[in-house]
């Protein structure tokens, strides 16, 4: 749980690092709560530069959160997650995505569903 909620932090800090210009050097922390429970965790980060961060979990290491920046250009990014036993799953329209499967495999996965192979014994 605790290697999830430093995780969580690192990918913000680097969000941060990586749109740092100018005054976003000197940013500041805003606000920040962290509460750390034998059943969970809760954190909340806020920095002068409009990076925010929050993430809570359970005491079986799932969680979900939230992280968001401006971009050098002044577009807002925003991601949100959840991360169990099924791995990182992120969100957001900054997160890309596979392009979409073709006909000929869509058929061809149907046709194997409707004639599965004979095993032979």
């Amino acid at each position: 749980m605790l290697k999830f909620l430093i995780l969580a932090t690192l990918v913000a800090y680097a969000a941060a690092a990586a749109t740092a210009t100018g005054d976003d050097v000197h940013a500041e922390v805003k606000s920040m709560k962290s509460d750390v429970r034998a059943d969970g965790f809760e954190y909340n980060l806020e920095t002068s530069n409009y990076i925010r961060e929050e993430a809570a979990g359970d005491e079986h290491g799932n969680m979900h959160g939230s992280y968001e920046y401006l971009t050098p250009e002044g577009e807002h990014v925003k991601v949100t997650y959840t991360a169990d036993e099924n791995g990182y799953h992120p969100e957001g329209e900054w997160i890309p995505t596979p392009p979409p499967i073709p006909d000929y495999i869509l058929k061809a996965i149907e046709y194997i569903k409707a004639h599965p192979s004979k095993e032979e014994h």
